[in-house]
């Protein structure tokens, strides 16, 4: 699984003009999942991003997480992530899993991280064609993969 994790004062998904899901400060996460993907590795991630030390304390320095400001977040389906684009200039989404697998386990995603989280977790929706507004703060981006298996 791969994650795009981005600091944010606000963000938002709208899907047809219509807003859909929106937050204040938090973190948005752009979801990837690979076909080799597990429940091992949707735990992984699920118990990773709340306690990414990425916001700011007292001092300035990124010590705190999520769950220590009260944040919320924005999870959205991206199979983008997992473009390849080595060959050519026309991407290839092979390492994607297909959307039938992927929606299923974006939706055990979504509600694994509910749990951990303990804080707000608003959605886009799979497969839609939304349009993702967001203020990064910092700004903070940073790319998670869970652990390659041997």
């Amino acid at each position: 699984m791969r994650t795009v994790v981005q600091r944010v004062r606000e963000a938002s998904v709208s899907i047809g003009g219509e807003l859909h899901s929106s937050i204040g400060t938090g973190l948005l996460v752009l979801a990837g999942i690979s076909r080799d993907d597990t429940a091992d590795d949707l735990a992984w991630m699920s118990r990773k991003i709340p306690n990414l030390r990425i916001f700011e304390d007292e001092e300035g320095k990124m010590n705190r997480s999520l769950r220590d400001i009260g944040g919320a977040l924005l999870v959205v389906s991206q199979f983008t992530l997992y473009a390849d684009a080595s060959r050519g200039n026309r991407p290839g989404f092979s390492e994607s899993a297909p959307p039938e697998i992927a929606r299923a386990l974006f939706d055990r995603f979504v509600e694994s991280i509910r749990r951990e989280a303990g804080c707000p977790v608003e959605t886009g929706v799979f497969g839609a064609d939304m349009q993702v507004s967001l203020v990064n703060d910092g700004p903070v981006t940073i790319i998670l993969e869970s652990p390659k298996k041997s």
